[in-house]
C-alpha cells in the first residue's frame, strides 16, 4: 500500500447535526443496541459523546449495513458467514479511532478481526480505513463486549482476544471497573480455542501488574513468557500515536502474552 493507513481521508469536517427526535444515523450504529434485554451490570467501558466528522459520517451511512453489527444479544453469530471465510477470527474489545487495527488486518489479510467498541467516531474512522484500503478481513460491532462473547459467539470459535490500553480506572474505587478480572477471563475462555492468545497492553503500571497477576493465576491461560514476566513488544502490534504520546512523557508500556491452555478432556 503506497499511501498510510492513517490518512484516508480529507481534513474533518464537522457532521451535519440531526434533529432531537431523529435518529443519528438511521441505519447505523444504535446508541444501545442491547436495550433492556441484559442485566445493568457494572461496566467497564464509559460510552463517550465526541463530533462525528462528515468522513466518518459518511463512512457509517455508507458502510454499517456492509461490515458492521449492533451487539444486542438476540442472535449467535456464524463469524464464517460474517466475514464470508474460514479464516482466524481474532476479537479486538476497544479499538479507539482504529488506526491499529487497520494496520494489523493490512499486514495480515489472513485473519479476520471482529473488533468491538462503542465510541461512534471511532467505528466511522475505521470503517473508513477498511473501505479506503480495501480491508476486507474487518467487521465492526457496537456495544457491551460482554454481551458480544456471553450471549453472541459460540464455544472455541476465537483465535486471539486483544485488549489495547484499555481504561485503566486508576482511582481504587473504580478498579471493579477494569476489564481484565477472573470473570472477564473465565468467560472469555469459554470462547477462545486452546492455544489462542490473549494480548494485552497498557501503559498504566499498576493495571500492568493486575493483569499480569489475574491472568497468571487462572487456570486456564498460561504465560508465553517462560520467566513469567511481560511480554517484549510484539511486531504485529503497531505503536500508535496514543502509545507514542505515552512514551514521550516517560510512561512504561507493558505487553501481555498468555495462550487458552487446553480443556481438561483434551490434556
Amino acid at each position: 500500500m503506497s499511501d498510510s493507513l492513517n490518512t484516508p481521508h480529507p481534513p474533518a469536517q464537522p457532521a451535519q447535526r440531526t434533529r432531537r427526535d431523529e435518529p443519528r444515523f438511521p441505519d447505523g450504529p444504535k446508541p444501545d443496541p442491547a436495550g433492556s434485554h441484559y442485566e445493568r451490570r457494572i461496566r467497564s467501558f464509559q460510552p463517550r459523546r465526541s463530533r462525528v466528522t462528515t468522513a466518518q459520517a459518511d463512512a457509517l451511512e455508507r458502510l454499517w449495513g456492509k461490515w458492521g453489527l449492533d451487539i444486542d444479544g438476540q442472535r449467535n453469530l456464524d463469524l464464517a458467514e460474517l466475514f464470508g471465510n474460514d479464516n482466524p477470527v481474532v476479537l479486538e474489545i476497544g479499538f479507539g479511532m482504529g488506526e491499529a487495527t487497520a494496520q494489523m488486518a493490512a499486514a495480515d489479510p489472513a485473519t479476520n478481526i471482529l473488533a468491538a467498541d462503542v465510541h461512534t467516531p471511532g467505528q466511522g474512522n475505521l470503517l473508513g480505513l477498511a473501505d479506503h484500503h480495501g480491508l476486507s478481513n474487518i467487521r465492526v460491532a457496537n456495544g457491551d463486549a460482554i454481551i458480544l462473547l456471553r450471549e453472541m459467539l459460540a464455544p472455541d470459535s476465537l483465535d486471539g482476544l486483544r485488549v489495547y490500553f484499555p481504561d485503566p480506572w486508576p482511582k481504587k474505587r473504580h478498579h471493579k471497573r477494569r476489564l481484565i478480572q477472573e470473570e472477564f477471563l473465565t468467560l472469555a475462555a469459554t470462547r477462545l480455542k486452546p492455544g489462542a492468545t490473549v494480548h494485552c497492553a497498557t501503559d498504566w503500571e499498576p493495571y500492568a501488574e493486575q493483569m499480569l497477576e489475574v491472568l497468571g493465576a487462572h487456570p486456564d491461560f498460561e504465560n508465553s513468557q517462560s520467566d513469567g514476566d511481560f511480554a517484549p513488544r510484539p511486531d504485529f502490534r503497531p505503536l500508535t500515536r496514543f502509545e507514542g504520546q505515552g512514551l514521550d512523557k516517560g510512561h512504561v508500556v507493558n505487553d501481555l502474552l498468555f495462550r487458552r491452555v487446553p480443556h481438561d478432556d483434551q490434556r
